[in-house]
């Protein structure tokens, strides 16, 4: 992978005439459908005789060949490998991923149809623009592969997966219904390992067909860029303090961003701070880093706030930068939480959550969705009204107030700053949209003046469109969080 912005997915679409519409097999095994050692013969306690091979690794040379060349034009729309489960597997969840329906011929796949959808062979699944089928062809015959090709069928909109064999249907399923049964084992050790109600719930998201997936909804151009006339100005950098204590790992993605916005991104390690030997009356900004710091035991972030709050000089200079009405100050994951606990320090943030142990009982690392809310926050100006996508990756993620009367002033005093949402833009507990459990959804706050803002999610890790492990197709280069590092820089002029 020499350019991620190239990466193939096994995601579907179909959006009419830009439809990831033609679906072809590649088939290495060359029609042998070697039964031994699958997933098939596992499920009916048989090991079976012959597994697959690489028959002809000149025909496995070309094949990575072609899909190289095929990637490099975009001229395949999505790809899954077939040799765990077989094209039947490959097939479902490719419709999984894109939430939309298919149309299969298994005619082609040779005389016995159930060898032919669960064998694992060698191969993998295209999906193809109906106006580059003929290039892709001339491709893989050219690399050797012309006579490995079967057309499988298409992608459809809706939940039906639908198999014909010379076009009479022998299998037609809600495709719902077998994303369910696809995830039984998921659930059951979910079920086992993690908190009980919470895999129910995952498990009910799965199976509803009537769910929209994620989306977005961006209102503000996510690529203008609101710092180019601060920028403009010329001069120095102003510089933000990129912090980080021992365990945490997302200083280098935060300074990135930062960097990409026109801020002189620095890194201040605690010890620095505690040893005096760095002072931020320097910095225009500061932001605290994710990651696992102390080893991401219990309560590492407020751990980490410890050690400013008892020691002197630490104190006396983070309460001099919070006081500072020419500041702001980011706080993400680690960070986020190490903030909270250094409210006491913070004008205006005396309501501010603590941030305890997701509901699930896990560490939860997915993409969420967010709603941006009325907040006096500065680096989400523009922002409001925004339902985006966003990293996740923490364990102890969940708010927390001692009283419902706390979390009350929070809210009423217009402090939340996002919350997650459901597929539909409703604000959720309900997991996995709320991978953490916090009331309300509530999963970022600002203080009074919205110099300083928490986010326990990671708009760092999703600054650029390449970063997003789903995105809508007509992304460039930005992803829709940039625009809080350029609000920053927009902000300190």
């Amino acid at each position: 992978m020499t350019d991620v912005r190239r990466a193939l997915t096994p995601e579907l679409w179909a959006d009419g005439d830009n439809s990831a519409g033609e679906l072809l097999l590649i088939d290495l095994g060359r029609g042998k459908n070697r039964l031994g050692g699958s997933a098939l013969a596992q499920v009916y306690g048989q090991i079976g005789q012959t597994p697959p091979d690489l028959d002809d690794p000149a025909l496995l040379k070309g094949f990575f060949a072609a899909i190289q060349e095929l990637s490099a034009a975009g001229a395949l729309a999505a790809y899954h490998d077939r040799s765990d489960g077989g094209v039947f597997v490959t097939l479902a969840e490719m419709a999984f991923a894109g939430g939309v329906g298919l149309d299969i011929e298994i005619g082609g796949l040779g005389d016995d149809p159930l060898a032919g959808l669960f064998a694992e062979e060698l191969g993998a699944v295209i999906a193809v623009r109906a106006a580059d089928v003929a290039r892709v062809r001339e491709v893989l015959g050219r690399h050797g592969l012309g006579d490995t090709v079967r057309a499988l069928g298409h992608v459809q909109r809706g939940d039906r997966i639908i198999l014909r064999r010379d076009g009479r249907t022998v299998f037609e399923e809600r495709r719902s219904i077998l994303r369910g049964i696809w995830s039984e084992t998921t659930h059951a050790m979910q079920a086992m390992r993690d908190d009980l109600a919470c895999a129910d719930e995952e498990q009910a998201a799965r199976v509803d067909s009537e769910d929209p997936g994620l989306s977005v909804t961006a209102t503000f151009d996510i690529d203008e860029d609101v710092a180019a006339p601060a920028r403009a100005k010329g001069g120095a950098r102003p510089r933000v303090a990129i912090l980080r204590e021992q365990g945490v790992n997302g200083q280098i993605e935060m300074a990135a961003a930062f960097d990409r916005a026109g801020f002189e991104a620095v890194d201040v390690h605690m010890t620095d701070v505690l040893g005096g030997r760095v002072d931020l009356a320097s910095f225009r900004g500061l932001a605290a880093c994710g990651g696992f710091s102390y080893g991401d035991v219990l309560g590492a972030g407020e751990g980490w706030a410890k050690s400013i709050l008892f020691n002197a000089r630490a104190r006396d200079t983070f309460a001099a930068f919070f006081d500072r009405h020419d500041t702001f100050a980011l706080g993400v994951c680690n960070g986020c939480q190490m903030m909270a606990a250094l409210k006491e320090i913070i004008p205006g943030a005396n309501a501010w959550p603590r941030f305890v142990r997701n509901r699930s009982e896990g560490f939860e690392a997915r993409l969420a969705l967010v709603t941006v809310t009325e907040s006096p926050s500065v680096l989400l100006r523009g922002m409001i009204g925004s339902r985006l996508p966003i990293a996740v990756a923490h364990g102890e993620g969940r708010a927390e107030w001692p009283t419902d009367a706390g979390r009350g002033a929070v809210e009423e005093s217009g402090l939340v700053a996002a919350r997650f949402i459901d597929h539909r833009g409703r604000p959720t507990e309900l997991y996995p949209d709320n991978p953490n459990g916090s009331p309300g959804g509530i999963t970022a706050v600002t203080n009074r003046d919205g110099r300083v803002t928490i986010f326990m999610p990671h708009p760092e890790r999703v600054f650029r469109a390449a970063q997003y492990s789903w995105r809508p197709r007509a992304w460039r280069e930005d992803g829709p969080w940039m625009r809080i590092f350029r609000n920053a820089r927009a902000f300190v002029g």
